[in-house]
């Protein structure tokens, strides 16, 4: 990307809908910068970072052909094409685009399902927005712990059935109770950080195993099944990847103790469905809280959707009212040091894509 870094003419697109005040945000980061929006051919959001839009929205052939017109001329994307794999390999081909920035944290999947050339991959660079989500997913999985660990799903069926049970059943303590989180990258930080208030302990996983304060264990994917033996909780954030598919298997349920809770805000790949559903009827799982499926949306046939002790979320648990804003600045910040000539950050690595 050298030679659009210290360019006097670049050119911004926006291709996904965002508010108009971001986007004049953008323009103000840099007026030397052009930016490329025309709200007409993008899809109206139906709620807060809708980054896909209403999917009755059409354009017409003429503004079909604006629109990628408009896509074509950018040095810079701001979102994928129509938010999809298949745009972002239509627009690899086009050859002028040279960064994009996704929406999503989890950018890889779409990287990987666009087939890029080895040439279209060194010269596109697509950072995602993670860290963005880090919250919203942190305090989503210590919700799921929490819900475990205080039988809030017996709560709900008792009320349900307005039975007023003759035998109370007690809760476990979250204070001084393990948890294990895979994945500490800065959603998993984030979750060992909100989990330490709450007073647990906290170990996880790593891929390049290095310390990190407040967390008092830290191992590889080999060492996971030594840390499980001690886990009263599991948070799972790992990406999808060739290397994560089904790491959750039949082997690593059976390495947790008894009445272990999980929950799975990273990708729905990582988990063997087949596995967990064994684990939570033979109680090595007492709960699952699953923002994730390895096929979404999760089937109408899938047995997760019945099952007692598990709650499903429709793969909404990064999105706040606040997202569009805090990956608007993500951008900015990413676009200045591109001008600079710096490292741009959270660039999706196109190997192991994520």
């Amino acid at each position: 990307m050298m030679n659009i870094m210290t360019s006097s003419n670049l050119t911004v697109a926006i291709a996904v809908p965002l508010e108009a005040e971001l986007v004049e945000s953008i323009r103000a980061a840099d007026p030397a910068v052009t930016v490329l929006y025309e709200p007409e051919l993008l899809p109206p959001e139906r709620f807060p970072a809708d980054h896909a839009g209403d999917p009755a929205f059409r354009r017409s052939e003429a503004q079909e052909d604006r629109y990628w017109e408009m896509l074509r001329s950018a040095d810079v994307l701001y979102g994928f094409p129509n938010e999809n794999a298949a745009g972002l390999a239509a627009i690899a081909a086009s050859g002028k685009v040279q960064w994009i920035q996704a929406m999503a944290a989890g950018a890889g999947g779409a990287v990987k399902a666009a087939n890029l050339s080895a040439a279209e991959l060194q010269r596109l660079t697509v950072t995602s927005s993670a860290g963005v989500h880090a919250l919203p997913l942190a305090e989503f999985a210590l919700m799921g712990v929490l819900n475990g660990f205080k039988r809030t799903a017996e709560l709900a069926a008792n009320q349900s059935a307005r039975h007023w049970p003759e035998v109370r059943t007690p809760v476990r303590l979250v204070s001084g109770s393990n948890l294990v989180v895979t994945g500490l990258g800065e959603i998993g930080v984030e979750t060992a950080r909100l989990a330490r208030t709450m007073g647990m302990n906290v170990s996880g996983t790593k891929r390049r195993v290095t310390p990190i304060d407040g967390v008092d264990r830290v191992t590889d994917t080999a060492g996971l099944p030594g840390l499980l033996a001690a886990a009263d909780a599991v948070v799972n954030t790992l990406p999808g990847t060739p290397y994560t598919e089904k790491l959750f298997n039949a082997d690593v349920f059976a390495a947790m103790k008894p009445g272990t809770v999980f929950v799975n805000v990273g990708r729905g790949s990582v988990v063997d469905e087949d596995a967990l559903l064994e684990a939570l009827d033979n109680g090595q799982v007492s709960y699952a809280c699953l923002d994730v499926f390895a096929v979404e949306p999760l089937p109408v046939t899938s047995p997760l959707w019945a099952h007692p002790n598990v709650l499903v979320s429709p793969h909404s648990s990064a999105l706040s009212s606040a997202e569009n804003r805090l990956i608007a600045g993500r951008f900015i910040e990413n676009l200045g040091r591109l001008r600079a000539g710096a490292p741009l950050l959270h660039v999706v690595d196109p190997v192991h894509f994520y």
